[in-house]
């Protein structure tokens, strides 16, 4: 590569030179006198390669037969120079009339190549420099563009970036421009001082800052670097700040930001006057629109004289006063408010000003942007229509179901336009679809299910008619599952869902011994479920569905089966009572009321559902199950998101009783509590549970019980009737977090789990009090059809016999005979089974998690601690869940 042309690749810093010092005409020794005046006898230009003369000529005054002095000639080259179309112009033939302009074009652009830069793309600087491919080069093109890389750069924090822009000559009057760049290092803010302030400190009002100053624990901030734009919005926040505590005079009166010695940081300086603080003197609305009661609105306001000045307080009751006369069909109300200062008394006394206005009517509503879904799908969630008076709430209604499809970008917004009347409105409905369909194959590992493989496909937008269609298939050592399901929204377009899902559910249920995972009971559910949803109002629906499956619930032989049938002495009493296939019927329904802004991350409102499920049309099952499910979202600014959400249900059985000791209700319709959905517990960590406990001896030979939760065979039974509640707040983090993916909450959670039949327990062992006086359980002996313990021997030919003998063998009329002992047989070895969980008393946990869209997919890690607990709950203090797609 050449070094280029020196003035190219001095063009970052030196100036351009002026026209009037580029080379004149030269072809003179001795230029005529200025008040001499010639004419033009022939007038030719020469050096033109792809430029036609005439196109030459044009950019000057000079024609043929046309008088001309030097200052003409001066003035002809000052103008094909401007024409940035030649290198170098000079005219000969001044003296004698023929005029010859002698031109050398500027090259064209082959290429434009850039160098060094890793921080900013090709593709973004590219779109902001002027020089492209097949265009002229130009000296001050050059210049313009470094100084747009620059700026580039600069924008980014990076204010000691560099370019040396160079040339490269080819043939055919070509070149390639070359931008070698040197990005240098991020620029951060090393310091933030604030003069003047009094009554809030440093700390305090940096916090109101989008900048930051730079420190280790800021690594995922965006904040910390130097941004010129953000020092104009951070004297904007800072006045918003005092305005919201009542100090109306404050101003910035300067904001300063000065490179460091080192020129690698920035040290900002704002001087700031606070100012006296305010109180809210009179309040009063005056409004020329006759429906509108001033006094009545006055009083009706949250702005109270008296009170602290608040500027957003303002703000709002504005924008409130505008939703209000929306509502009565105002679409273009204007609220001024009127303010009026008194610095004697320190107070701000404000008039609200409703404008006159006339009530609107809706006269269009367009919709556009919509590639693949229809019309109707959109305007059916409309819910004004072409004619009717304007509604603000209706409007933002709309909105809200429109976004809550989930078909279309985030941040839709129906805006509202004057039509063709002054009482006329349109609704503009610009939406950006996004991708609906997604194919999905992901693999991770989780505290719950280990490693877990999943494949699922859906399209939220079948054909653009809003149809769900969808099929999954999971596996994990916790469960297996293929899944199909299909949703039609609005059935011959009526507002009526309907949909069908059919599975096939496996279902394995463990318990750990140490670090050893027991599988205790399967479950396979193989069936269908048919549903449909009617609107009963704006918010209130009404569902109903009916459920076929058919359940298969077994053990693992190989570990709690002896000849062929359930060992109740492994397995207990409470799992061998749960074996059997039984088919379930059930018809059910849910009413649900939701006004929620959103489905897919709700901000504001609420949701309610009461659901009834009544198994027993046909089958082997009969039972009642309700459930009540609520939740309440609320925005509490500056990105803060507040919710409360409970559930609870109670499961009633109808059939008879299945014996002693045993539930009506199967272990397997059951509700369970724990992880994942009450945080700070194991996996069923909360309610009734056996936990069989074995003996041990301590270092004094003394029989004691084992104690270690890890060592203890701990089954959950679930429970008829439960309780759950949460309090979370999601806490935002600055825009470099949020372009992560980080949403992190605290949050508090109370509930329980209770109303089992307590089983009956496994066995009784024998027992025995030892020369010291402490009583000792006994092994279980083996024992034969009669109930007569048995023992083994050792014959004549090597063999174990089993007999009933405890000394000796038997002869042949089955007596005893011999005083040699044998070995009892050992049905089981001694162990305890406690029965908990029967109370209805709350468990409380709180904790903190974060959910992170990481680049190994989507991440969610909780830190919960149990504070309240209860005997034989399980508890667990982190939990996550980590998946990769690809």
């Amino acid at each position: 590569m050449l070094a280029g042309i020196p003035a190219i690749a001095a063009a970052q810093t030196a100036p351009a030179r002026p026209a009037a010092t580029r080379p004149a005409a030269t072809a003179t020794p001795a230029a005529a006198p200025a008040a001499a005046v010639k004419t033009i006898a022939s007038l030719r230009v020469e050096g033109t390669q792809r430029i036609e003369p005439e196109t030459a000529l044009s950019y000057t005054k000079l024609r043929q037969g046309q008088p001309y002095t030097n200052e003409t000639l001066d003035q002809a080259i000052k103008d094909l120079y401007a024409s940035d179309l030649f290198a170098d112009v000079s005219i000969s033939g001044a003296e004698t009339g023929d005029v010859v302009i002698r031109v050398r074009e500027n090259p064209i652009i082959n290429r434009v190549i850039l160098e060094g830069n890793k921080r900013l793309k090709e593709d973004k600087i590219t779109k902001e420099i002027r020089l492209k491919p097949r265009q002229i080069f130009t000296r001050s093109a050059v210049r313009a563009d470094v100084a747009r890389i620059i700026e580039l750069y600069r924008r980014q924090g990076r204010f000691a970036a560099t370019v040396d822009p160079k040339m490269v000559s080819l043939d055919q009057n070509r070149v390639d421009v070359v931008f070698e760049i040197s990005e240098g290092p991020k620029s951060k803010v090393r310091q933030i001082n604030i003069i003047g302030n009094e009554v809030f400190d440093d700390g305090k009002l940096r916090a109101q800052m989008a900048t930051k100053e730079a420190r280790f624990y800021r690594f995922l901030s965006s904040g910390t670097s130097y941004d010129q734009d953000r020092l104009a919005y951070d004297q904007q926040k800072l006045r918003q700040f005092y305005l919201t505590e009542g100090y109306a005079d404050f101003r910035v009166t300067s904001a300063v930001a000065e490179l460091t010695p080192d020129r690698k940081d920035f040290i900002i300086t704002y001087v700031v006057e606070e100012g006296p603080r305010y109180k809210f003197g009179k309040v009063t609305v005056d409004s020329d629109i006759r429906d509108f009661d001033g006094k009545k609105l006055a009083a009706t306001l949250p702005v109270k004289e008296g009170n602290w000045y608040n500027a957003k307080m303002v703000e709002d009751t504005v924008d409130n006063l505008s939703e209000t006369a929306g509502l009565f069909g105002y679409a273009f109300t204007d609220v001024s408010p009127e303010f009026q200062r008194d610095r004697d008394t320190l107070t701000m006394s404000i008039n609200f000003h409703i404008g006159q206005a006339q009530r609107t009517y809706v006269e269009r509503i367009d919709i556009t942007g919509n590639v693949q879904t229809q019309d109707k799908i959109i305007r059916r969630e409309v819910r004004v229509a072409e004619g009717d008076a304007f509604n603000s709430f209706q409007v933002k209604r709309s909105q809200d179901r429109i976004n809550s499809l989930g078909y279309f970008q985030d941040k839709f917004e129906i805006k509202q336009t004057p039509g063709s009347a002054p009482d006329r409105v349109v609704l503009e409905a610009n939406v950006e679809e996004k991708s609906t369909g997604q194919l999905q194959l992901s693999a991770g590992f989780s505290s719950l299910e280990r490693f877990i493989i999943q494949a699922n496909i859906t399209q939220e937008n079948f054909r653009g008619k809003g149809q769900t269609l969808r099929a999954g298939v999971n596996y994990s050592s916790y469960s297996k599952s293929i899944e199909l399901g299909f949703t039609e929204p609005y059935i011959f377009d009526r507002n009526i869902a309907v949909g069908v899902d059919v599975f096939r559910r496996d279902f394995n249920a463990f318990n750990f011994i140490g670090t050893n995972r027991n599988t205790t009971y399967s479950q396979t559910s193989t069936g269908f479920q048919v549903r449909a949803g009617v609107p009963l109002t704006e918010y209130w629906q009404l569902a109903g569905r009916y459920s076929f499956s058919y359940d298969e619930v077994g053990l693992d032989e190989s570990t709690f089966f002896t000849n062929g049938q359930c060992d109740r002495l492994r397995a207990g009493n409470y799992l061998c009572d749960a074996l059997g296939n039984r088919l379930t019927s059930s018809v059910g329904y849910s009413l649900i009321y939701d006004s929620l802004n959103s489905r897919l991350r709700p901000t504001a409102g609420q949701r309610f559902v009461f659901s009834q499920d009544f198994a027993g049309l046909g089958g082997d099952v009969k039972y009642i199950r309700t459930r009540a499910e609520a939740s309440k979202f609320k925005g509490l600014g500056s990105g803060f998101v507040a919710s409360l959400t409970a559930e609870g249900g109670y499961i009633r059985s109808l059939e008879k009783s299945r014996g002693p000791g045993i539930d009506k209700i199967r272990i397997t319709d059951r509700f369970y509590l724990g992880e994942p959905q009450f945080r700070g517990f194991d996996i069923r960590g909360v309610g009734p549970r056996v936990l069989r406990q074995s003996y041990t001896t301590d270092s004094t030979g003394k029989q004691i019980l084992i104690t270690d939760r890890d060592q203890i065979v701990d089954d959950a039974l679930g429970g008829n009737a439960y309780y759950l509640a949460k309090l979370e707040l999601e806490i935002p983090l600055g825009s470099g977090a949020r372009e992560l993916g980080l949403r992190p909450s605290i949050y508090a959670q109370v509930g329980s789990l209770w109303s089992v039949t307590q089983p009956l327990p496994t066995a009784t062992f024998p027992t025995t009090v030892d020369a010291n006086g402490n009583t000792v359980v006994l092994p279980l002996p083996q024992t034969d059809s009669s109930g007569r313990p048995l023992y083994s021997y050792v014959n004549a030919a090597g063999l174990s016999v089993q007999t009933i003998c405890a000394t000796g063998i038997p002869d042949a009329s089955g007596n005893c005979n011999g005083i040699v002992p044998n070995s009892a047989l050992i049905a089981a070895n001694p162990f305890k089974e406690t029965f908990f969980g029967g109370s209805a008393r709350p468990r409380v946990s709180v904790g903190v998690g974060v959910n992170w869209n990481s680049p190994f997919g989507p991440l969610r890690i909780d830190l919960a601690k149990a504070v309240v607990t209860q005997p034989g709950d399980d508890p667990k203090l982190i939990t996550f869940n980590v998946g990769t797609q690809f």
